[in-house]
């Protein structure tokens, strides 16, 4: 990912953060086909490893997950994002050299894909999956409250994905490349929108 180094956000608890709150991801790969790119709810273990590890689950039906046993992947996550008009910008007003732009924050996580088809896992994985969306409900729904017989049957329909994170890159660009007065500018427009 293009980095300029007022854009980049090395901190993995800030990395991590991300994730967690935007969980659902572009799980991308290449097979004989070509290009595959899927988005998928992932689950982020943090103490796993030197970066952490996602898991999901894919459709059995979608051939993504036929080649991803030991594939190398990218998985995007993005956070929040605005459109940013000049209108912002105090810049406008005094010079009027300026373009519009998009802030946005993003996170991509880079391993290699182990595919997981043992009930036990996708049992896991799903109950943590809606355990962990369905917290802050007032009556939070698990999967022990549908009948097994249906989990079972749905279980079957899908497999398992793990990536053992190697590599993460953050990138927060939010007018920090700006002067003082566009960035206020800025926050001051989105709090409005």
């Amino acid at each position: 990912m293009y980095q300029p180094e007022q854009h980049r956000e090395d901190r993995l608890d800030v990395q991590h953060d991300l994730i967690e709150t935007h969980p659902f991801g572009l799980l991308i790969s290449h097979d004989r086909e070509g290009l595959q790119a899927n988005g998928l709810p992932f689950l982020l273990q943090r103490s796993i490893g030197p970066f952490g590890r996602l898991q999901a689950h894919i459709a059995r039906a979608n051939s993504q997950w036929r080649e991803l046993d030991g594939a190398e992947v990218l998985v995007v996550f993005q956070g929040p994002l605005n459109y940013v008009t000049p209108a912002f910008y105090e810049t406008k007003r005094e010079t009027g050299k300026v373009v519009p732009t998009w802030n946005y924050a993003m996170v991509q996580a880079r391993g290699t894909a182990r595919v997981r088809a043992d009930t036990e896992w996708l049992d896991t994985q799903i109950s943590a999956l809606t355990d962990r969306h369905e917290a802050d409900r007032p009556e939070p729904w698990h999967v022990s409250d549908a009948p097994r017989t249906y989990i079972e049957a749905q279980l079957r329909g899908i497999v398992g994905i793990e990536i053992d994170i190697q590599r993460l890159e953050g990138k927060w660009k939010v007018s920090q490349n700006r002067p003082e007065g566009d960035r206020k500018g800025v926050a001051a427009g989105l709090a409005e929108a």
